[in-house]
């Protein structure tokens, strides 16, 4: 039953990496039509409805003193501020360029785990998580971008201190799965996310007076199918494995980025892009190789 509880935690993630890496496309579809503080609030709301329609399968819920801490810190680092951190990137840079950084991903949260969980890293994974690295800078920097970046390195950075907060939302996340099933923490974030960014949309440029079908297409899509999908699925797949090895998966977020491109706004996939996504691929499978799983000698408390 362990490796078949394992297998669908695999399945799991890897939907979720690919629900991510169209997001980009998505929300550069919604920014061109909607203010981004109104894109954000949209999704977390249409988010917070599915969970409500949802609510009888919430799952477990079992609250011990001093949680309320670590849930705070949970929806502080996403939704609230990693939204913000990413829509000011993609408002500066390309989504291929986004999407590279988040390659940096399981390396932050391996050094976190380590330090903070204590969870032993095996050589075999690091390198994996080095070549899955390599594979995704690769794939990104081989790449022609078409898409208008009028702020590169200000858009990389912004992506950068996301991911910081990514980081921190992965070890919370890890140390709350064993009380909370993933259908509360991700309600938990859409609710908090909707309380959020209602005051700064209202604060922020006003609605525009019509949004074409594609905008309120991109909207719903980013509220319905990744809010409250990928992050569900990401969420269960943190629960059932260590947190340093499931944050390997965040390596193919760059590689279905490109490959939504490809099908959605008609690029292509060059030769020297098929070897970095072959790698990328081989780099993750790398990671999750494993003779035994490693042990947690401590919390985070």
């Amino acid at each position: 039953m362990r490796g078949q509880g394992r297998g669908v935690a695999v399945v799991c993630l890897i939907v979720a990496m690919a629900l991510w890496g169209s997001s980009f496309i998505a929300l550069k579809w919604a920014f061109a039509e909607l203010p981004a503080l109104w894109v954000i609030f949209a999704r977390m709301a249409l988010g917070s409805l599915v969970f409500l329609l949802a609510w009888r399968w919430r799952g477990r819920i079992l609250y011990r003193a001093g949680d309320w801490k670590y849930l705070l810190g949970l929806a502080a680092c996403e939704p609230c501020l990693y939204f913000i951190f990413e829509a000011l990137a993609l408002q500066n840079t390309s989504a291929a360029q986004a999407g590279m950084i988040t390659a940096l991903l399981p390396l932050l949260v391996a050094m976190g785990a380590f330090i903070f969980l204590h969870e032993r890293i095996s050589r075999t994974t690091l390198a994996g998580f080095l070549l899955a690295l390599a594979g995704a800078i690769w794939l990104s920097l081989a790449g022609n971008a078409d898409v208008h970046a009028p702020k590169p390195l200000l858009g990389n950075f912004y992506e950068l201190l996301a991911m910081l907060c990514a980081m921190g939302y992965t070890l919370l996340l890890k140390h709350l799965s064993a009380r909370y099933s993933a259908f509360i923490l991700t309600a938990m974030q859409a609710f908090i996310g909707s309380l959020f960014f209602l005051p700064l949309a209202l604060l922020s440029a006003p609605m525009p007076a019509s949004i074409s079908l594609q905008g309120l297409a991109a909207v719903a899509y980013l509220g319905v199918v990744v809010t409250a999908g990928a992050y569900g699925l990401y969420n269960y797949g943190v629960s059932q494995l260590p947190a340093s090895q499931a944050s390997g998966f965040t390596n193919l977020i760059p590689l279905f980025t490109l490959v939504f491109a490809m099908l959605l706004l008609g690029e292509r996939l060059n030769t020297l892009q098929l070897f970095a996504a072959a790698l990328v691929f081989g780099g993750v499978a790398l990671s999750q190789w494993r003779n035994a799983p490693p042990v947690a000698v401590g919390v985070l408390d």
